[in-house]
């Protein structure tokens, strides 16, 4: 029997700054949604930066991103619900994130409601692994100390094809382990073309995917993907809406090659209905999108009891460290959009990317970022 008395934690949380930021890209880029006319092309990402400090002095910092419209009402929302952390032991993560769920739950249970919190929740956890000197994937139990990557922003269909085989190259010579390309083309002879040229230029041992983001309806969904069957493909990403469950399950029955779905899923009941009903092959949830790292986690542990593979999609710099954690068969995706966002860079070497070794997420905010802000707040008392 313990003699001795444990206190619980005296630390409480005293400030929290929002910061709205729109981060230009280099290049416009397109894809299915775009040919198809539902989106225009991208040319920025607008991110939320959430930075916490404890009356202790700990601190750390998340961010979450709409993508394209939204980055003002995430930025509002988060500013509403943050004050009632104030006071708050930032050790209590998944009660803290429950508060925030509750506080914005007449926005909804999905959606701007929950990506808003994911950036002060992604944040929280950057301060606990701050303060126990480890990085996240440490904390979080790492089963690797780098994890297969490829790369997705070279493979735009506004490229061409020559322009894709190009900067394939550039992504395996930086050491980048595999190419996904998109497709979804109104034609779909082109989009056979464009995979039978690329698989032919790398050859059969490079890992080769494709994305049709949500473009193609059940039937030619099954059509593309037995003609995609012979390709060798690592998987084939969002071939059918996102909230189609049952014509996912459907698919991934027929087809010899992996199907994958969850980008667009913003909560993580909307991911564990493919994960209960056995809808795809590997899971492709999105921190920021899904209410940050406390219900990615819960969507990971789901996953794991299914033994699905898991592919996170985008902001590498949050995922290394959650895929790194993951026991079964992962993947992380690379983009090189949100490196100007950060003074730090991954490192990529034999096809895999490092898991930093530095305490949180091991990323430092760059100056720059305040050329690129529309709207700040702060809420407390810095200490």
């Amino acid at each position: 029997m313990y003699s001795k008395t444990f206190e619980a934690s005296a630390d409480r949380i005293a400030w929290i700054k929002l910061t709205s930021v729109d981060l230009p890209l280099q290049t416009a880029v397109s894809d299915a949604k775009v040919l198809t006319g539902r989106q225009n092309a991208l040319n920025a990402v607008a991110l939320l930066f959430a930075e916490v400090e404890t009356a202790d002095g700990h601190a750390g910092m998340g961010f979450t991103y709409p993508l394209r419209a939204g980055g003002a009402a995430q930025f509002a929302l988060a500013a509403e619900v943050a004050p009632i952390l104030i006071g708050q032991d930032p050790n209590d993560i998944a009660r803290l994130w429950g508060k925030l769920a509750w506080a914005s739950a007449s926005a909804g249970r999905s959606g701007i409601a929950t990506q808003s919190i994911a950036a002060i929740d992604t944040a929280l956890w950057d301060l606990k692994a701050k303060r126990a000197g480890l990085s996240l994937a440490k904390l979080l139990g790492a089963h690797r100390d780098a994890v297969r990557c490829y790369n997705t922003s070279g493979g735009y269909l506004q490229a061409s094809i020559e322009e894709i085989l190009e900067k394939s190259a550039a992504s395996l010579g930086r050491g980048i382990g595999g190419i996904k390309i998109k497709v979804g083309h109104p034609d779909g002879t082109r989009d056979l073309g464009r995979v039978a040229a690329i698989r032919k230029h790398l050859g059969d041992h490079v890992p080769l995917m494709v994305d049709a983001n949500q473009q193609w309806d059940r039937t030619t969904a099954l059509r593309m993907g037995r003609a995609l069957d012979g390709f060798g493909l690592e998987w084939i990403e969002e071939p059918l809406d996102a909230y189609d469950v049952d014509g996912h399950a459907a698919l991934a029955a027929a087809l010899d090659t992996p199907v994958g779905t969850g980008e667009m899923l913003t909560s993580e009941r909307e991911v564990a209905q493919y994960i209960d009903r056995g809808a795809i092959d590997l899971v492709m949830h999105d921190a920021p999108r899904v209410g940050g790292i406390t219900p990615f986690l819960k969507v990971a542990a789901a996953a794991e009891r299914r033994s699905l593979m898991m592919a996170p999609h985008f902001v590498m710099e949050i995922h290394l460290h959650l895929a790194a954690a993951y026991p079964l068969q992962t993947w992380v995706e690379h983009f090189e959009w949100l490196e100007p966002a950060f003074e730090e860079r991954l490192e990529i070497r034999d096809g895999h990317m490092i898991v930093p070794t530095r305490p949180g997420l091991g990323l430092t905010p760059h100056e720059r970022l305040a050329g690129w802000t529309v709207a700040s707040t702060e809420i407390g008392t810095r200490p």
